[in-house]
């Protein structure tokens, strides 16, 4: 979807997604204890770079829309934290290598022939030993009509996840029904891909 579709998103008062992290991101913040620069892409309006900023983390976000980035800055100001913002196209953008210690994603919809770019350059952004985690609805998602884009060339199948990961130590992969109601573009059960991988 476009900068100017995302802009038009993000110009509403109210959070679309919401001012509350991601689950998945709440129940894999344990395991970023040891992360201290943190990359969120395509995050936004900034819910889960806030959070993770809440959390001691030195967090920079990426995400075309200047609409989202600043309202991302808003929230962290609301809630006493700092963010760096970066806007980017991150079907092109290529990552200055090793500049994180995790790379983060939710929901970061791209069409099918940018996904695995998008995937390998959050990768290339973690240093050797550090992880990357992201979440992003499914192709069965269609079915479900709770979020997400309506193509299905804008949404991930496991197979190709399983495949963009395949030389990494996997943590964790889940492809299922995971409950999602965040602000009001996000409504309940849809179908999920989670990925959690050592480079």
């Amino acid at each position: 979807m476009s900068k100017e579709f995302w802009n038009e998103s993000f110009s509403k008062e109210t959070y679309v997604y919401g001012k509350q992290a991601n689950t998945f991101v709440v129940e894999m913040t344990e395991q970023l204890k040891e992360a201290r620069y943190v990359g969120c892409f395509a995050e936004g309006e900034g819910r889960n770079a806030v959070h993770l900023a809440k959390q001691g983390h030195q967090v920079t976000v990426f995400d075309q829309s200047d609409e989202g980035l600043t309202k991302a800055e808003q929230l962290a100001e609301e809630e006493g934290v700092h963010i760096d913002t970066v806007q980017a196209d991150l079907t092109k953008k290529e990552m200055e290598a090793a500049q994180f210690d995790a790379a983060v994603m939710v929901f970061g919809h791209v069409p099918k022939e940018s996904q695995s770019f998008l995937i390998e350059q959050m990768i290339r952004s973690v240093k050797p030993g550090g992880v990357v985690f992201f979440e992003v609805y499914s192709e069965d998602q269609l079915a479900y009509g709770t979020g997400g884009p309506k193509d299905k060339r804008m949404l991930y199948s496991p197979e190709n996840v399983l495949h963009w990961i395949s030389e990494y130590k996997c943590l964790h992969f889940y492809y299922g029904e995971a409950d999602r109601t965040e602000g009001e573009r996000h409504t309940g059960v849809g179908h999920v891909i989670q990925a959690f991988i050592r480079v």
